[in-house]
Formats: structure tokens, sequence, C-alpha cells
């Protein structure tokens, strides 16, 4: 075991905490049970996949009442967990440190990035909420808390199939007894009805860290945890959501990992663990491909000399908006290029801004006076390859997807990079199309969708919903 270090909250709680690794700093935050100390009988995504924060220092901690820290403890309130973490980030002497806030954890995660927002690097949110009403009914929790003070052997059991699921009987049987050897039936009982009401909702638009918050699409323990993360990641300013097709963390910890170290890596700063995100497996990308409305006729029409000249102006345009909005050039189809981001909003905010940049030079070519020997030598039929590439008007078509594409050697595969090709086939010049996916992520981000309904694309046996972008000149 790692060694045991202790501080002292501001209402006289002994916590303890442990350091581990080199590297930027993640403070992974207490869940309501559970203890460091009793790793061998847990498989976190820490434990699990063993390059998870490699590179990294790591600090962990027990809550008041479970685990090494001080169990005698009579306030378990939110604010009373909210002061053990303040105690760990004032011990430990950190400045900046990204934040991991999964399940119960989550209400504290989130107000302590909201209460210290030069403090919180990055915010990771997983499986977690807002409110705990929103999951649990009162008649629920009640239930639980009758259960862990009188027989917490069973009760312990019962909270790790919530967590675990029934997919994994042997992995849910050790993580029932890390349950029970962490604290007792009447901490976790008095734990419950002091947090029932614990609601964060109101600081959701004060966390202002890059927030990444993790779903899972079966998950066992919060029916309504895809709708929970669209909540959350639609009502923090600079979240972004990843929906995991499994039941829990315990279930796919490989993906989680993952996820969460590309996205650590993402904001860590230096040129090399830039590209290592960008390198990373496993995790959400928006993948944005586009293409020249009537390349082919406008080749044929202008000849190579003067037709290159205007593709390389397309290019200039096309890579000045990728680097404006973060955006990761993948390759280039000559008429058309293909492109990644990190986030969803910046993807579909770079394709409307590549729409406009276009439009406005087709309003600039429209507004020259006209050239006296007639309005086809403005279009390249005589004079320079330079005249070529400033008067041809170039209409373009944008398509985006978000998923997990495959990455070999900087190139991206996968149905998810299929999809967004066939989408931007699909739309017409000046138009932005966009995946199910793409619409459900930027829900409350500001954005306008327009329903296109079901089409049918190349590849696919059934219909995919497409939406447009709405944008204004």
């Amino acid at each position: 075991m790692a060694e045991v270090r202790y501080c002292t909250t501001e209402d006289g709680v002994r916590i303890a905490y442990t350091v581990e690794g080199e590297g930027p700093t993640l403070v992974i935050c207490h869940g309501a049970i559970g203890s460091f100390s009793l790793d061998h009988l847990f498989a976190t995504p820490q434990q699990s996949f063993p390059g998870f924060g490699r590179g990294r220092r790591r600090i962990r901690f027990d809550g008041r009442g479970t685990g090494l820290s001080q169990r005698d403890v009579a306030d378990l309130s939110h604010a009373a967990l909210v002061r053990d973490l303040e105690a760990v980030v004032r011990a430990a002497g950190l400045k900046s440190f990204s934040l991991w806030g999964p399940v119960w954890a989550g209400p504290r995660a989130i107000e302590y990035a909201a209460r210290h927002p030069r403090q919180v690097h990055r915010l990771i949110l997983s499986r977690t909420f807002a409110r705990v009403l929103d999951v649990f009914s009162r008649e629920m929790l009640e239930g639980l808390i009758q259960l862990a003070r009188a027989n917490w052997d069973f009760a312990a059991r019962t909270f790790a199939n919530m967590a675990v699921g029934t997919e994994l009987p042997e992995l849910n049987l050790r993580v029932a007894e890390g349950y029970r050897q962490s604290t007792s039936g009447d901490v976790v009982a008095r734990a419950l009805e002091q947090n029932m009401h614990s609601d964060v909702t109101g600081l959701l638009q004060q966390v202002k860290a890059p927030t990444l918050v993790i779903s899972f699409r079966e998950d066992t323990l919060f029916p309504v945890g895809v709708a929970l993360g669209q909540q959350l990641a639609a009502a923090i300013p600079n979240g972004r959501l990843l929906i995991l097709e499994a039941t829990t963390d315990f279930a796919n910890p490989e993906t989680v990992a993952n996820a969460i170290d590309a996205f650590l890596r993402e904001g860590d700063g230096s040129e090399p663990q830039r590209r290592a995100f960008s390198q990373a497996g496993g995790a959400l990308r928006t993948v944005l491909f586009t293409d020249i409305v009537g390349h082919t006729e406008m080749m044929q029409r202008l000849g190579d000399e003067k037709g290159r000249q205007v593709l390389r102006e397309h290019e200039r345009i096309i890579r000045d908006v990728l680097k404006e909005h973060g955006g990761t050039e993948v390759k280039t189809m000559g008429d058309g290029f293909m492109a990644s981001f990190p986030s969803v909003t910046k993807g579909v905010e770079c394709a409307v801004a590549l729409q406009r940049a276009f439009a406005a030079r087709i309003d600039a070519i429209s507004a020259r006076p006209e050239p006296v020997e007639g309005r086809g030598a403005a279009h390249g039929s005589t004079g320079s390859p330079r005249a070529a590439a400033e008067s041809e008007p170039l209409h373009i078509r944008v398509g985006l997807n978000a998923g997990e594409p495959i990455e070999e050697e900087g190139d991206l595969f996968g149905q998810s990079v299929i999809l967004a090709a066939r989408i931007a086939a699909h739309a017409e010049g000046g138009e932005v199309l966009a995946s199910l996916a793409v619409r459900e992520l930027c829900a409350g981000k500001g954005f306008l969708f327009a329903d296109r309904g079901d089409v049918a694309l190349r590849g696919f046996e059934d219909p995919v919903r497409v939406f447009q972008v709405r944008w204004e000149r």
C-alpha cells in the first residue's frame, strides 16, 4: 500500500490521504464508501488499467467516517465532506490540479470547482449528478438507510450490486467486502440522511474548468444516467459529454481510463502531450468533413494551373479556421478536408465559421465591379491564376459526427468516420449537416438545429437521422 499521510479539516477531523506518481496532479474525490487502503478488493480504472495516470501525480483520500480517516464523526453533511477535500488540497500544497468526482463524489467536486475556479484546471464527472433526488427517490433512500442500520453485511452487497451490476459476480463480491470493511452501516445511514437533499444545480454555471461528463448507456445504478449526463454537460459552460456503450466503469475500465487520460493530456499544455491526446484511442471525438461543390466541373473549366490556385485559396481558408477553433487536420483530399475536435461544441462552431468564411468570400466577389470583357473573365477563363483564385466563388458542404474513431499513424478509421463522410456528401453547398449524436451532445449549447429526418446513406443498412445546423451569413 502507498504511504499514508494525514491532515486535519477546519472542524478538526483527521483525514487520511496518499500521493502516488509524479507529474501534473489529479485529485480523485472520495465517494460515499470504500478506501484506498482496500485497493486489492476494488477494480477501479486506476487499478484495472496500468496505463491510467502514467506521468501524473495522483492524490486519493478517505472521507470522514471511512477507511483510514477518523471514524467517530457526527457531521457527514455535504458541506462537511467538501471540507475533507479542502483539507487535502491545502495539506498537499496544490495551486492547480485536475479533479475527478465519480458517483457520490460528483456534487462535492462540482461545488469545489465552482468555488475555486483558479485551482481546478480540469474536472471529470463520471456516473454522477447534481441533485441526489434526481437519481434516488426519497422512498428508496429511506429503504437503504433502514437496511444499512439493520444488516450492514447485506446492505454492502446491495450497494455493490448497484455499483457493479450482475455482469461480474466475483468482482461484485470483492467490492461488497471492500464496502463492508471500509465503514459501518450506521455511518452510511447517517451520510444518506444528511445528504438526501444535496443539490448543487445552482453552481453548474459557475464551473469554469473544461469538464468531461461520462455516462453509461446501460447504467445499472442510474437508469436515467445518459439524460443526467446531458443535463450536466449542457449546464456547465465548458462541458462535454462522453456516452459509453457499457453498464459501469467496473465493466469497461480500460475505455474509461483512456477517455480520462486523453482528456487530461489535452490540457497538460506541452506539444508532445497534446499530440498524445490526439493519438489516444477510445476517446470521444467530433469528426468533420468538407467538400467543394462542383469541384470536377471547376477544374475542367479553369484548367490545372488556375484550378490549383483556387484550391490553394480554399486550403488557406480551411486551415485558418481550423486553427482558430482548435481543430486537428487529419488529411486533405484535394477538394475537401477531414478534421477532428476533442469538443463537440468546437467542431460545430468551426463548421459554422467555415461556411461564414466562404460566404463572406462570395459576397466580396459579388461586390466587385464587373470587368469590361464580361463576367466570364472574372471566373478565370482569361487572366492570371492568381486572378482566377481571387474571383472564383467556392461553395462547400460540411458534415459532422461524434464517436470513438480508431487511430493508426495519425489517420482516423471506423464507423463514426464513415458516417461523418456520408453526411457531408448528403449536404448541399453552404450547408452544415450533423448526426443525431452531435445534436444530442450540443443540447443547451445555443446552436439551432433543423431536423432533416431519416436519410438513406451509402453503406448503412438503416436510415440515419440528420440535422441541419442553422447559421446566418
